[in-house]
């Protein structure tokens, strides 16, 4: 017991939970630079590259990757954007491409213990790593930018008079007074569910991987260490799972607002 106490310290001395708390590691000037930025950057980084790379490989036949991503881009556009913009699929499908491959890549490197594997190699205490998308600052940045555009695609297409008069569903002119002011606040909370669904579902997720984990340290012992090393290889599938989950469910929701606000009939 004493063994596996003692060889156990240095994991002992981390917080579970920190990969999942913004932490400052450094600043630029009066700009605090936090793991959970970092994390975003890298993992915008990650798909310019990974992108960049299956779409300029000169290979007549298809790799595996590039089949890989061929696929999930023709599933997003076939079977979940065009049955909703439909004529309008092919001028807006680059952004919801982007917002799913962006949010997907945030909640995979978020698998990945960094900080953890940092600390077994050198000993030293570090908040690299971490969940960008359990954070809900980035995902209220990402609903945001979702919000954002739906009301501009709508202008777009609509124009500026017409999108705001059909805002509103056809209704006598006595309910309007009623209508139209709970169609605005259903309008404003959308960025609100958006955030607080892909940061709550996330957050939640570590959490509970994070308490399997911890067993070992209240228990101390090797039953309790297998238990829970089996439970978090087990959630760690489930979580695989939640990270495409919640890409799905943020790029679809955001496919449903941008063909409500380009076609009034929706």
């Amino acid at each position: 017991m004493s063994f596996f106490i003692q060889n156990n310290r240095l994991l002992l001395e981390l917080n579970p939970l920190e990969h999942v708390v913004a932490v400052e590691i450094f600043k630029i000037g009066p700009i605090s630079v936090s793991n959970h930025a970092i994390m975003v950057t890298v993992s915008a980084l990650v798909l310019l590259i990974t992108l960049s790379f299956v779409l300029r490989s000169p290979k007549l036949v298809p790799t595996r990757l590039q089949s890989l991503f061929e696929s999930i881009c023709i599933f997003v556009r076939e079977d979940m954007v065009r049955p909703v913009l439909h004529e309008y699929t092919d001028r807006y499908i680059g952004f919801l491409w982007t917002i799913f491959y962006f949010i997907l890549t945030m909640n995979l490197l978020a698998m990945i213990p960094t900080d953890k594997i940092y600390y077994l190699i050198t000993h030293q205490p570090n908040h690299w790593g971490g969940a960008a998308t359990a954070n809900i600052w980035v995902t209220g940045g990402l609903a945001l930018v979702t919000f954002c555009t739906t009301h501009f695609v709508g202008i777009r297409e609509q124009g500026l008079r017409h999108y705001l008069v059909g805002l509103a569903p056809p209704a006598p002119w006595w309910l309007l007074p009623l209508i139209y002011p709970l169609e605005i606040i259903s309008h404003l909370v959308r960025p609100f569910t958006l955030a607080i669904r892909l940061f709550a579902n996330i957050l939640a997720g570590h959490m509970v991987l994070a308490t399997v984990l911890g067993l070992i340290f209240i228990f101390q012992s090797y039953l309790a260490a297998v238990a829970a090393v089996l439970g978090s290889v087990a959630l760690s599938f489930l979580e695989l799972l939640v990270a495409f989950i919640q890409a799905y469910i943020f790029t679809f929701l955001s496919t449903l607002y941008i063909g409500g606000a380009v076609s009034p009939e929706h």
